[in-house]
Order: C-alpha cells, then structure tokens, then sequence
C-alpha cells in the first residue's frame, strides 16, 4: 500500500475517513495526484474515475441524494473546478451534502500566466456553506478548517468548497500515513440534534390551527420517510385538513391529493377562493407545481408556516411562521396539543379528486400516442419496488398528473430545475441505490448530458426511457414562444436519436412510436438482464401541446362548482 508523501494530501485523507466519508469521484488530471494517490489507495475508501467533470460532479450529487451522507470531490486545477458548478448549485438549492476538493498552483503562481491555474479561493462562495483555502505551511490550522468544512457538509446539508494548493513534486509516495503532531481528530460525524420546541409556542400554534376550518399541508421534495407519513395520515383524519403532496415528496396516502396539477389547473375564479385555506403548513424541498406557486401568491392565506431547521422558504410570499424543526420532529409534537374541526372542507375536494382521477383515465382511453399516453402507460408499467428518477422540465411536470405508489422512490434535480446533469445524477444513484433504478427523461436533457454515459460504473440493472419529441415541447406549451417568431430558438428541433450512443456506451438498445410496440417492450423492459437498457419513445411533436391542451379542458367538463 501506498500514500501520498505530501502532508496536506494525508491531512485530508485522514480527516474525510475520520469523517466517515466513504465515496469519492476523481477527475483525473496531475496536480490533484496526491490525494488521488491517496484515496485509491485507502482501503476505507472507494473510488471511481469519472473523467467530464460537470458528469462527476452530478454523478457524486446522485450518490450523496441517495446516501444522505457527504460524497467527496475531486478535481485537477483550472478550469475543471468550473465544471463543478451547476452540480454544486443544485446541491446547495436541493440540500445534498457534497465535499468539493480541488487541487490548485501554489498562490505564487496565480495571475503570473502559468499554466491551468484560475482563481480557484472561494470560487463557489455564492452556492456553498463553507470554502476553505488550506496553507502548506500551517498544518493545524488547516485541520481546524478541514474539520468545520466537513461537519458543516453534514449538517447543512449542502456543498463545502476545499482549496488545496500543492507544490511539486507531486507523485511521491510513502508506505504508510504519518502521525500527526497536532489535535486528534474527530472520531465520528458531527450529528445535527433537535430540541423540543417550547409548550407555550406549540400551545399558541395550536390554539389557531385548532379554530381554523380550512387548512393545508403542502408538502414538497423529501426523502422517503414512514415516520412523516405516519404523522400526516393523523393529521389526515381531520375533515378540515387537506394534504396536498408532490411527485417527489415520496409521501402516499389513501385521502391526499397527489396530482396537484390535476385539480388546480382547471380551477378559476370562485373555485379557487373556495379552495383557499386559512392556515398553510409547508415542509420539503422544492415545488415543481407552477400552478400551486400561483394559487397562493393570488389567493394567500391568513397564516403561512414553513417548517425547516435552517430556511425560512417564503415561496408564496405569505410566510408568516418559521418554525425550525424537522418536519417529522415538528409534527410529532404538534399531533399531542391539535385536535379536528369540524368541516367539509376535505369531503369537498375528495370528491372533487375523485371526479377529476375518473375524468383522467376516460381521457387518455381516447387519445392518441403522445407525450401524455406515453406517461399515462410508463406509469402503469413500473414494478413495485424501484428507485425512479426524473428529468426536468416536461417529464417532471407530466408526472405531477398521475398517482404514484408508496414502494417507489422518486428523485429530480429540482434544485435549480435545470436539464443538465439529470442522466448522471440518476447513474450516481443507481451506483450506490440496493433497488432497481428507473429514469425517465425527454430528448434535450438526454442529449444535453449525452458524456453521462461515459462511466464504467453503471449497473446492468440501470433503465432510462427516452420520450423524444424530437425538441423542446414545453415551449408549445407554455404562452408566448409559439407567437414570438423565434419558436425554433426555443423549441431547438433536431433529429437525433440515442441508437449510436447505446452502441458505443454498451446499452441495448430499442426504439417504438406507437402504443401496441410500446406495451410489447414494457413487458421485459425492466426483467434482469446482461446490459443496462435504453427505451426510445418517438411522439409526435405536432400533437402532444394539442392533447395537453384538450386535456385540461376536459377536466372541468360538466363539472358543478364545489
């Protein structure tokens, strides 16, 4: 075994394995060597080589989402780290702990015209909760630094940017790790630990929830958690209660509504005062549901809290309460001093739910092969049991329309709902997932990260369905791009297709534009197999807006205000 004889390189690599970090991506490139060296080397640590640096990093986001533990990164000097940076914002937005080191010219170097070098120090300040720029020549400070950067990975939840200026020489190793002069490091991760929020506080928030005959919980991103679904089903038995839960809150439950999109996206007017709670309690991550974002900045409650240890979201412009604690913490405490209302407020848009679910699936009997029957027979399709991620934009959006099942795991980039990285963050997650990985995505967020690809880690079991609709079809959908003149600089037409790259990445491969193929294909798609698989579905562009369209019309056909 071998190690780095560079000191700041073992200062490290002892302290993320102090630290209990266990994964790191490597770029490959020379000035970072000492601590590639090092981590290879390290048998409490596994390593994998991913060589476009916007793909590593987003493939190391996919592994720390699903681990919810710190996943390092590691990079050359230069303009590699820049690579990093919409990973690193996504991260930030989307609360995944990322350790982000990058190796870097001496500071002497900087700005003098050599080579690969950039003003690396605090580069990611913007999108990070900690940057470090470590000293070769004070070694115990550098320890206090590393120690706050790694802790705050962890109860941040968030990205830390390490700095690590190496001079040459740089490959020089030795038998084993040296023993540090200075304080010992922590032996184990710094845990984040809640205190019970104070009775009279709790008795306060109470006593108006208890009065108010019109309430919502709205519930966004979250990771799977029986726990929190337990406490919502309790507070889902009360009448004046409505739990609304997005595609990737992964909360499920028998009197929730889920297709969020479903029900507001036809309401107007009086319907939607109708719908108004006095009392809106939010928890979770982003919100993909425009509509929901639209409904409460036009039509705003009394009281707006949001439960969050470290954010106060005010997305609605309402906030009125921070309440910092967990959302599973805060409501197990919160169930001891609440009590039902008395309301129909539930009962009513049940009923509503119900008429729109039985409307839905008459519709999509009748339409043609689109966007919309694609997702409506993926959705039938999946098994139990899987981890499904989603690409961005019209993906994500599709799957706001349709009910999901308590054994499925789902994940997207919701962050900075950006289409880049998408592809790799799904691999990063079925790198390091015990479950089958799914992920479904359109055309341009496929192609766009096309270099995902290009990683020697993916499970045979790995599944993507690629809904090609040969562009941008979201900008037919939303007002103004199709009346703008320019619709092709939105839309970006092509006609590309995924056979070649399956070819030269080892995926087999499959291509279907009509219902009867399709549903012959999802019979084995998702069986074991010597390859991952790769699903193209071609819709046709000049029909799926029309569908969508038609779609939500029919939603409030014949149907009588609540």
């Amino acid at each position: 075994m071998s190690y780095p004889k560079n000191e700041l390189a073992q200062l490290l690599l002892v302290s993320l394995v102090a630290q209990k970090v266990e994964e790191v991506v490597i770029s490959p490139g020379s000035r970072n060597a000492p601590l590639t060296i090092g981590f290879v080397n390290h048998p409490k640590i596994k390593a994998y080589s991913i060589v476009d640096e916007r793909c590593a990093a987003f493939v190391a986001l996919g592994m720390a989402q699903q681990k919810q533990t710190p996943v390092a990164l590691l990079c050359t000097s230069g303009s590699a780290l820049l690579n990093y940076y919409p990973a690193i914002a996504e991260a930030f937005y989307s609360e995944v702990p990322l350790v982000v080191i990058s190796a870097d010219r001496p500071a002497h170097l900087i700005d003098i015209g050599d080579g690969q070098t950039i003003r690396q120090n605090k580069v990611f300040e913007s999108h990070s909760h900690c940057n470090v720029n470590l000293q070769s020549s004070v070694l115990e400070d550098n320890a206090v630094l590393v120690e706050e950067a790694l802790c705050k990975a962890r109860t941040m939840k968030g990205p830390v940017h390490i700095n690590v200026p190496f001079e040459e020489p740089l490959y020089e190793t030795v038998p084993s790790l040296s023993k540090w002069r200075f304080k010992k490091l922590p032996a184990s991760p710094v845990s984040f630990e809640e205190a019970p929020l104070e009775i009279d506080f709790l008795k306060a928030l109470a006593n108006r929830w208890n009065l108010a005959a019109k309430k919502i919980i709205l519930v966004g991103a979250q990771y799977p958690d029986e726990s929190l679904r337990v406490h919502l089903n309790h507070f889902s038995s009360d009448p004046s209660v409505l739990i609304f839960t997005e595609t990737t809150s992964n909360l499920v439950g028998d009197s929730f509504i889920a297709a969020i999109d479903q029900l507001l996206f036809p309401l107007s007017g009086s319907a939607l005062e109708a719908l108004k709670p006095e009392i809106l309690l939010t928890f979770g991550g982003m919100v993909v549901s425009k509509r929901v974002k639209e409904f409460f900045r036009a039509h705003p409650p009394k009281e707006h809290w949001h439960v969050d240890p470290y954010k106060p979201m005010n997305t609605y412009q309402c906030l009125t309460q921070h309440v910092q604690n967990s959302a599973s913490f805060f409501l197990r405490q919160f169930a001891c001093v609440t009590a039902p209302k008395s309301s129909t407020y539930q009962l009513d848009w049940n009923r509503v739910k119900q008429n729109r679910h039985a409307k839905q699936a008459a519709y999509l009997k009748t339409i043609p092969f689109t966007d919309l029957k694609v997702h409506g027979l993926l959705y039938e399709s999946l098994p139990e049991n899987i981890h499904l991620q989603l690409g961005n934009s019209s993906v994500i959006r599709y799957a706001q329309f349709f009910e999901t099942k308590s054994s499925w795991q789902i994940f997207c980039n919701r962050g900075t709902s950006g289409i880049e990285g998408s592809t790799s963050t799904a691999i990063g997650a079925a790198m390091v997932s015990k479950i089958q990985t799914v992920f479904f995505t359109g055309d341009l967020s496929f192609f766009y990260d096309s270099n995902a690809l290009w990683n020697a880690y993916i499970p045979k079991s790995f599944r993507i369905v690629l809904i090609n609709n040969q562009g941008g079809g979201i900008f037919k959908v939303i007002p103004g791009p199709s009346s703008s003149g320019v619709s092709d600089y939105f839309e970006t037409p092509h006609n590309l297709g995924a056979s070649q790259l399956c070819e030269l990445h080892g995926f087999h491969y499959e291509c279907v534009d009509n219902e009867k193929d399709l549903k012959a294909v999802l019979k084995g798609f998702y069986q074991k197999s010597e390859q991952p698989k790769l699903l193209e579905i071609r819709t046709p562009s000049d029909k799926n807006d029309l569908v969508l369209k038609a779609y939500f019309k029919n939603l409030t056909k014949n149907e009588q205000s609540v």
